[in-house]
């Protein structure tokens, strides 16, 4: 006997099946956006520790290229003739000017790579070729020997990757600005092995805000990153510094005046990268020229002073074990102090972040070597070194939890916590006292005058709103409506009427009943299972109103954004207005 079956019963009872899969996962397993934004944080903290991985492993090969040694750079310039330190660096500077000169040619109109300006001016798009130009133009200036950082790449790299996970996404301009600079914080903490300063360092740098709706995810982006790298390089703490006890508190003065020296050494020194800025572009010099020029005298003057390569890492180790006499590590702080001057003039690309470091750890060492002179029982030089660093990176960049968080993070020395907190703060207001700019800030506010328009400017629920949000008409049959949730990740369907006004709204909830009757579901259409009362928002509604909108409902996470008319324009996440509101508080 031949079976008939009706070919609409069984799409019914297909759909069903899936629609009753679909409300399962909903009421157990389905993410909230903020679980939702954690997730894709880790995932650009996790891309974020593999570009760094790749970009130290690149840097590493440019440098053997480049001198035939894969000891560290100033064991490979030590190891050069007179002739190879020289040449070396201004190979490295002619390089990478040349890949900078190729990339204008490869880029169309005028845009910019750097991660800070996609975070707080921008929208968060860091293109990708103008990025990878970038970064590979500092392979050659890191790999050469330059006097300039590795972390800033590093960044720049993990950010560059966020932006275009975020892309991918189709992330909104508030969670895609979010994702870069999740994707910044992995590069720091990558870099240093420091997730929590990481954090910070994104967090009260260039957000401006430690709220938990950003500094979530930057903790949840760095943390991925930092057991990344465990996992693939086996890091262990950055530095490895003898143990250091406090053992009176009149103690704290010496620290107190370190902070003092600090706060005044570091504005100076960020003066002088800005004139020597200044000083090359006077020169109008090409730029292939300028860089070389610019690796020219970092060769000068590594022939006598090697120590001068490098960011200077090595160097730093060096002081924190109290191997170099306080004379001879005064003549290196002020050869070393020149080549980064001559390398960020020149324009290299490439980061600030530990030659900073070693300007607070040779000053450290320095005064502490004078206060053991004086006070044979005191802290020892070393001591001395390890709070200068942090008093230093807290006066240059602003950011004195940071800078304290990161030293701890980066030595695991808590004896010397102490110390630290007091000898950074006073760094900080001493330095803020005499120079209004930071390590970072100045770039940006010159972003910004030029742009005046920069930046989002939110002020109403419409700036917010993201269009075609899924809709139905409001006699949509069953079917459409379990298509629509089964290929869609919402709980609310929007209803139209014929007009394009808003109705009201289909909840994945409210169609429980019928999954279990087919010939029931069959003959419902959208307006049988409507809510009329849905909440709703106005385009020019303030930012306020549509945050007590939903505390008063809780659980929404989107809300219908309609005009005067009624008719629908799309839809607010509450993921962007927290984001927003943050961002409006911090202006």
């Amino acid at each position: 006997m031949k079976v008939v079956t009706d070919p609409a019963k069984l799409l019914m009872d297909r759909l069903l099946r899936l629609l009753r899969l679909r409300l399962w996962l909903a009421e157990r397993l389905q993410p909230t956006d903020w679980q939702a934004t954690l997730m894709w944080a880790a995932l650009a903290g996790f891309l974020g520790a593999l570009g760094a991985a790749l970009f130290t492993a690149s840097a590493e090969g440019i440098h053997l290229l480049l001198t035939n040694s894969s000891a560290g750079i100033v064991e490979s310039m030590r190891r050069l003739p007179w002739w190879g330190r020289l040449l070396v660096p201004a190979l490295g500077g002619l390089l990478a000017g040349c890949v900078l000169l190729f990339g204008k040619h490869l880029v169309k109109g005028k845009s910019s790579t750097d991660y800070m300006e996609a975070i707080v001016l921008g929208d968060g798009r860091i293109p990708l070729r103008t990025g990878l130009v970038k970064v590979v133009a500092s392979l050659f200036t890191i790999g050469s020997g330059g006097s300039i950082g590795r972390e800033g790449p590093m960044v720049q790299t993990a950010a560059m990757l966020a932006s275009l996970l975020g892309r991918w996404r189709q992330f909104s301009t508030q969670q895609l600005r979010l994702l870069v600079a999740c994707g910044a914080a992995a590069g720091i903490g990558s870099a240093y092995n420091a997730p929590i300063a990481g954090s910070f360092f994104v967090a009260e740098i260039i957000l401006g805000t430690i709220a938990m709706e950003s500094l979530g995810p930057l903790v949840a982006a760095s943390v991925t990153a930092a057991l990344t790298m465990m996992v693939l390089t086996g890091s262990e703490q950055l530095y490895q510094v003898p143990h250091f006890t406090l053992d009176s508190p009149l103690e704290m003065v010496p620290y107190v005046l370190l902070g003092f020296i600090a706060g005044t050494l570091a504005p100076w020194f960020l003066r002088s990268l800005r004139q020597a800025e200044a000083m090359f572009l006077a020169t109008r010099l090409p730029l292939v020229a300028r860089l070389a020029f610019g690796g020219l005298l970092v060769g000068l003057i590594a022939i006598n002073v090697p120590q001068v390569c490098g960011n200077g890492y090595s160097v730093i180790v060096e002081i924190l074990n109290g191997e170099i006499p306080w004379m001879v590590l005064l003549g290196i702080v002020c050869c070393k102090w020149l080549a980064t001057a001559c390398s960020v003039g020149s324009g290299a690309p490439g980061g600030v972040f530990t030659p900073t470091l070693f300007m607070g750890a040779s000053a450290g060492y320095v005064f502490g070597s004078a206060v053991q002179t004086l006070w044979a029982s005191g802290p020892s030089p070393g001591a001395f070194a390890l709070v200068g660093m942090g008093a230093f990176l807290s006066a240059a960049s602003r950011a004195p939890v940071m800078a304290v968080i990161m030293l701890f993070e980066m030595t695991l020395s808590y004896d010397i916590i102490l110390p630290l907190l007091l000898c950074s703060v006073v760094a900080f207001f001493t330095a803020r006292g005499i120079e209004g700019h930071s390590l970072y800030s100045e770039t940006l506010k010159r972003k910004a005058a030029e742009d005046p328009n920069a930046g989002l400017q939110v002020g109403r629920v419409g700036d917010l709103t993201k269009p075609n949000p899924p809709v139905v008409a409001l006699n949509a049959r069953f079917a459409d409506i379990a298509k629509l949730f089964i290929s869609v990740r919402v709980n609310n369907l929007y209803v139209n009427d014929d007009q394009g006004r808003f109705v009201g709204a289909v909840a994945l909830h409210d169609i429980k009943p019928y999954l279990a009757d087919p010939s029931l579901a069959g003959l419902v259409i959208a307006k049988d299972i409507l809510r009329e009362d849905f909440p709703r928002v106005k385009a020019d509604d303030a930012l306020a109103d549509a945050l007590g909108r939903f505390i008063m409902q809780e659980g929404l996470q989107r809300l219908p954004v309609v005009d005067g008319d009624g008719k629908l324009l799309g839809s607010l996440s509450k993921n962007d207005l927290m984001l927003a509101l943050v961002e409006q508080r911090r202006r």
